[in-house]
């Protein structure tokens, strides 16, 4: 089994680059899937669940990865319990035995004991910015002042409820495989390139 987890900036591309990646590779894909799942499970609206679990909220209490938290308003114990939720979804995901990647969520923590192959995706804020302004929903327009205050705090928010899981720092080099920078770099183009190196990456381990 094969598994490769995409943690990324706020628009770095690192979506994209995760769904070509598994159409190349022929692996499965989940991105959104996993909200669909959560909400479906605890019967919640997706919109709800995908904002509480992106949000910094965690800041708040005193907030252990397992199953025990401490005494905390009811809104915030539902909102942990997404947490764990999120927690169980991406397990069975692994437990599933196929291959496939996963963007976001912290899977490469969750899914630690399988071993999977993290990546991690960042660009330059100028081609962060120009990402953000042509994939923006029609009738959004946001000042360039605006979509840099979107992508700090979006990435701000990953990198505190990065903190309250695991050891290891979200963005940091050390913490993953491969850290790839989509400045000026055509998605589709590059993850023909990553595929390969991924794919020998594969055979080496095996082999080792």
């Amino acid at each position: 089994m094969k598994i490769i987890t995409v943690s990324r900036e706020f628009g770095s591309g690192g979506r994209e680059l995760g769904k070509r990646l598994a159409d190349v590779l022929g692996f499965g894909y989940y991105d959104k899937e996993i909200i669909t799942a959560i909400a479906a499970n605890k019967g919640l609206d997706e919109r709800y669940v995908e904002k509480a679990l992106d949000s910094n909220y965690v800041q708040t209490f005193s907030f252990t990865y397992g199953n025990t938290f401490g005494v905390i308003p009811s809104l915030q114990a539902q909102k942990t319990e997404l947490f764990l939720e999120q927690k169980r979804v991406i397990e069975k995901i692994g437990q599933a035995g196929k291959d496939c990647v996963i963007v976001g969520r912290n899977a490469d923590v969750i899914l630690k004991e399988f071993n999977p192959f993290n990546i991690f995706v960042c660009a330059d804020m100028e081609a962060k910015i120009r990402r953000c302004a042509a994939r923006a929903p029609e009738g959004e327009n946001l000042s360039r002042k605006q979509i840099i205050k979107n992508i700090k705090s979006i990435d701000k928010s990953r990198a505190q409820i990065r903190e309250f899981m695991a050891d290891s720092k979200w963005g940091s080099s050390s913490t993953y495989h491969l850290t790839v920078n989509t400045t000026d770099w055509n998605i589709k183009e590059l993850s023909l390139v990553l595929a390969e190196f991924i794919q020998c990456w594969y055979k080496r381990s095996k082999n080792s």
